[in-house]
């Protein structure tokens, strides 16, 4: 059995007025990203593994901004990729265009964390040591003598 491989055409190369949206899988409907406080403490970096912890749910950062994405797609995306609501979506559809949309954007950020472990492995390489505290792990006790 043979397999098709289907691709979308690039941006450049659709009709004039041909609408961006007929050539989409909708990635704008399968998630929403909310702008979130940068983390400047080891407090602000728990709250971020917090968030992760929840499943469905990444940290990114674009352009010095972090961001915390929710991956969870609209209940009115069809499965023809297209809105089920379109004449009464919300205000915040209705001003989205596909002038700088994610079409041909390859999910590619400047930093991107996945689970809790990464963020605390990044807040521990970014965040100022305490006076007297090494890099390095604790000395382990000394094992008993027999």
């Amino acid at each position: 059995m043979a397999t098709v491989t289907v691709t979308k055409p690039a941006r450049e190369d659709l009709a004039p007025g041909a609408v961006l949206c007929d050539h989409c899988t909708a990635k704008c409907c399968r998630y929403f990203a909310l702008p979130i406080e940068t983390p400047e403490a080891q407090q602000d970096f728990d709250y971020i593994r917090w968030y992760v912890i929840h499943g469905e749910t990444t940290i990114f950062c674009e352009d010095g901004s972090w961001y915390l994405m929710v991956h969870n797609k609209c209940d009115h995306l069809l499965d023809n990729h297209r809105c089920g609501i379109y004449h009464q979506r919300p205000v915040i559809c209705r001003e989205y265009t596909t002038d700088d949309c994610e079409y041909e954007d390859n999910w590619i950020y400047e930093r991107y964390w996945e689970v809790a472990d990464q963020i605390a492995e990044y807040a521990e390489a970014v965040l100022p040591r305490k006076r007297g505290e090494s890099i390095r792990s604790p000395k382990p006790p000394l094992l008993p003598l027999l």
